[in-house]
């Protein structure tokens, strides 16, 4: 019999007549789930910008010293969360994607700097330079003026790039400018069913090529095939579950779309070098009593992440 809870899974929620898939403020401002102390996931993506605090930032099982200023970039589906953090404080952004619906190339870079640098230590240049970007960014969403959404579009897009430059320590990688199969391919495996064991026939099908038309394009973008990235996609679903979750192993492999816990264990062991249970035991983040919460990620009341 399970007794525990999945993973929780935040939305961003805004009252009418401010719906709008988008939010700045500060961590207190936010609401006391941005300082949130068990493993959840969110709908939308994240941008933390951590000026006071210690602890640790808890990103996919990776544990991120904190060590003001930071800034964090998470996009959505990846799990994290604060782990003995005390006196955090700065910004938190939130947005979905509906937000850079017409910026294909700014979402793009959000979700690479969220895979390959989701935490940064700013040195002082670079920290004064955030902290003025969404300053103005903060007066411009409080401000509620017409062209606000072009205005904070734009100050993101400054946000990004200037991310993207420290953390290469060089210029940002070009963008085409247009959505690859190749791109259309990797935001596929953000979504739920890409962790259930889609196969790569699926995946083309979904996005409107042959398997070997898909193939080429991932191969060319990424230097691996859309196999073993669909196999990375559910073993880390995976690994955040058993982390994260106190689901039995047999629970997580349903989870995961295998119907024989054993075939799950040999899949995982293969993908990983070890055992489910073993990668539990080394890593496990959820305490034994897990009061679970399903406040909304904003509401009227001022809930945050």
């Amino acid at each position: 019999m399970e007794t525990a809870s999945p993973l929780e899974l935040h939305r961003l929620e805004v009252p009418a007549p401010q719906l709008f898939p988008f939010a700045i403020g500060t961590f207190d401002t936010i609401g006391p789930l941005s300082r949130a102390a068990f493993a959840h996931r969110h709908t939308f993506h994240e941008i933390v910008h951590v000026t006071a605090g210690s602890g640790e930032h808890v990103i996919d099982l990776h544990r991120w010293p904190i060590t003001p200023p930071n800034l964090g970039i998470l996009s959505a589906g990846q799990v994290h969360h604060w782990a003995a953090a005390h006196g955090v404080d700065g910004h938190v952004m939130l947005l979905e994607d509906a937000f850079l619906l017409d910026r294909p190339d700014d979402l793009g870079l959000l979700r690479r700097l969220a895979a390959d640098h989701p935490w940064q230590a700013l040195p002082p240049e670079a920290a004064a330079e955030v902290s003025g970007v969404l300053d103005e960014m903060l007066r411009e969403f409080r401000a509620r003026k017409p062209g606000m959404a072009s205005v904070l579009r734009a100050y993101l897009h400054i946000l990004l790039t200037r991310a993207a430059r420290w953390a290469d320590r060089g210029p940002a990688r070009p963008h085409s400018g247009t959505d690859t199969p190749a791109q259309r391919f990797l935001r596929l495996l953000d979504e739920p069913a890409s962790a259930t064991g889609m196969p790569v026939a699926e995946a083309a099908a979904r996005l409107g090529v042959t398997p070997g038309h898909l193939a080429d394009a991932v191969k060319r973008a990424t230097g691996r095939t859309p196999g073993a990235l669909l196999r990375d996609a559910r073993t880390l679903e995976a690994k955040r579950l058993l982390a994260g979750t106190g689901l039995t192993v047999a629970a997580v492999a349903r989870a995961v779309g295998f119907t024989d816990p054993a075939y799950f264990c040999r899949f995982f062991r293969r993908e990983t070098g070890t055992s489910p249970g073993r990668f539990r035991r080394r890593c496990r983040t959820v305490p034994e009593k897990h009061h679970v919460r399903r406040d909304p990620s904003i509401a009227p009341g001022g809930n945050g992440t």
